[in-house]
């Protein structure tokens, strides 16, 4: 009897606990397809309404002096909801697109792939075509009622003034699906920008979508809005952005650079904007927008002189004798010379047999003189009463130290953080460097280069033209940038903030002087004006592969300067020859507004000079 009533009582727990059991279930399914199923969510959304996507206005780009750049054209998406197609004539579709069965028959698939195309849903709208032209979408919109399932979502797609200034105004392209789990603005088939300007000021540029709520009655067909609009959002357009660049400049430039590889910036000193940013080969602009873009963009990859690499601020060079300023600043700051310090040359080095060599010129000379000659032997000198004396530092470890933070100062070893992407920090070397290189034996001598910008120093142009802004400003510069101003938000502090070097300020009015004397009598003749004071320095950076490269940083006018240049021509040879030339055409362009007759032979032998690789100069 006992054993009954225990097995009754065991019975009753045992129903009990299927009954609460079976209870959890239910509710925990419940929650699964209520809450967390999207694509259960995403089937009863899509019985009742269709949610349509308003792409907002991409801001526009304008130059400095208020000449439109970049500006939106519309496209047309086609789009489809899967589960809403049903038969249809599928070669009439293809011939209105103008593609074959095998490509329609492919892009139904590879939307239904979740390896390719994560966030299927045959609930959710899915890109089928992206950008087609007015005329396209006119002809499709006349047949659209052919094929249910499918619609056409409006966009815009950017349309370029200028065939200039690639580089710097960037592209869109297609977001991938690691910029879709980055960032939950985006889902399949958005644009974002993917260079230049149009991917730095992204956020910016993108404005916010809205959305439109149609509904659908019991057949899927529209029936209207969804009461009348009241919860549809509006979209916000993106804001303007002006850029600092000179339109003229910047295609003045890239005439003077065609058929060959370098680069050329130009800043106005007062404020850090970019006047003109020109890489050498470039491209033109609108040869990335529309279904061209990613035949156009593999054509440029496999091009060997790389028009797709923004020269000025990813490639790094030696810089040459562009870096003896900054090589005399440091010992003029450290009390190793006075402007006065007199060093010998002859022909060269004396304390390395004369290496590096020397072109010949007066000697002794001071400071200023060594600056107008650009003479080796004399910053060699300087670096060797530096490093290799210990009247100052205990050790050659301590004294390359204050040397490199020096250097540093001036914006030379890391990125100076210019407003687009990709930015090349270059490179000066500390003394763990060379410790270990050498096993801590080395002086001087052992990096001799150094002293002359040669050996493991390597800089951007960018950072060569920031330093002759920095000259010109007598020790301070602003962080370089592209953009002047932005609708209706002020511009980040970084570029509006006033940077020092660690240098005394007086000290480079005798860098000034060497620089005007360079152009008044010494390497930089070339780029002497009668009416206009010229500052510059010339640069021939030894090429391991091949002629050397050509280079040239100044600024005019030597008082109240007004811009700054910076010159970078591979395998071009001397200074002189190329970049002195060029740097005064950009001069002459720029402070006068046009180029003068004295100085037409001298464009035109720029113009159809080529220099590049298999080419002799």
């Amino acid at each position: 009897m006992a054993n009954r009533v225990y097995n009754e009582e065991n019975r009753q727990y045992v129903i009990g606990g299927a009954v609460v059991l079976l209870v959890v279930i239910f509710i925990a399914r419940l929650f699964y397809l209520q809450v967390l199923d999207n694509d259960y969510k995403a089937w009863a959304d899509s019985n009742a309404f269709l949610k349509k996507t308003l792409y907002p206005s991409r801001g526009m780009l304008y130059d400095r002096n208020g000449k439109l750049l970049v500006y939106n054209q519309p496209a047309y998406d086609v789009m489809l909801i899967m589960r809403e197609i049903q038969p249809f004539d599928t070669t009439d579709l293809c011939d209105i697109l103008g593609i074959t069965k095998a490509q329609f028959i492919k892009r139904m698939g590879d939307i239904k792939n979740r390896k390719l195309n994560p966030g299927y849903s045959s609930y959710v709208p899915q890109v089928f075509m992206n950008q087609l032209s007015a005329q396209e979408y006119g002809v499709l919109q006349e047949k659209l009622y052919k094929f249910p399932g499918f619609y056409i979502q409006n966009r815009t797609i950017r349309q370029y003034q200028y065939p200039y200034a690639a580089h710097v105004l960037g592209n869109i392209g297609e977001v991938n699906q690691r910029d879709i789990q980055k960032d939950p603005y985006y889902v399949q088939g958005d644009y974002s920008g993917r260079t230049g300007v149009e991917k730095f000021y992204e956020e910016i540029l993108r404005g916010e979508k809205g959305v439109e709520i149609l509904l659908r009655d019991a057949h899927g067909r529209i029936k209207g809005r969804y009461e009348e609009g009241k919860h549809d959002v509006v979209p916000q357009s993106g804001k303007n952005l002006t850029l600092a660049i000179d339109m003229d400049l910047q295609a003045y430039g890239e005439k003077l650079m065609q058929n060959k590889l370098g680069g050329i910036v130009v800043i106005e000193p007062e404020t850090g904007e970019i006047l003109a940013m020109v890489s050498a080969p470039t491209f033109d602009p609108s040869m990335l927008v529309g279904r061209m873009r990613g035949k156009n963009h593999q054509l440029l990859e496999k091009d060997p002189n790389k028009p797709l690499f923004d020269r000025p601020i990813m490639a790094y060079y030696p810089p040459g004798s562009t870096f003896k300023p900054v090589q005399g600043l440091v010992f003029l700051q450290e009390g190793i010379i006075s402007p006065q310090t007199m060093y010998t040359c002859y022909h060269g080095y004396p304390l390395r047999g004369g290496k590096p060599a020397c072109h010949g010129h007066a000697s002794p000379l001071n400071l200023v003189s060594a600056l107008a000659t650009s003479c080796n032997a004399y910053f060699c000198w300087g670096l060797h009463d530096m490093l290799d004396s210990r009247k100052r530092y205990p050790s050659i470890q301590e004294a390359f130290e204050v040397w490199k933070n020096h250097v540093v100062s001036m914006g030379y070893g890391y990125k100076l953080g210019i407003d687009l992407p990709g930015e090349k920090r270059g490179y000066i070397p500390n003394s763990q460097v060379y410790d270990k290189i050498y096993r801590k034996r080395w002086n001087s001598s052992t990096i001799i280069s150094t002293a002359i910008g040669q050996g493991e120093i390597t800089s951007t142009p960018l950072q060569i033209a920031n330093l002759a802004a920095t000259i010109a400003n007598r020790g301070h510069f602003y962080t370089p940038h592209v953009v002047k101003k932005i609708e209706d938000m002020p511009l980040d502090t970084l570029y509006t903030k006033k940077r020092k070097t660690s240098i005394d300020s007086h000290y480079y009015d005798y860098i000034v002087e060497g620089m005007a004397q360079a152009v008044s009598g010494g390497t930089c003749r070339g780029t002497y004006m009668p009416d206009i004071e010229v500052c510059g320095k010339t640069g021939t950076a030894e090429n391991p592969h091949g002629k050397d490269h050509s280079i040239f940083m100044g600024f005019a006018p030597k008082d109240n300067p007004r811009i700054a240049v910076a010159v970078f021509i591979e395998n071009a040879g001397f200074g002189a020859t190329y970049a002195v030339p060029i740097a005064k055409l950009m001069f002459e362009k720029y402070l006068r507004g046009e180029i003068p007759e004295a100085s037409k032979v001298t464009e035109e032998f720029i113009v159809n000079s080529v220099i590049m690789p298999g080419n002799a100069l």
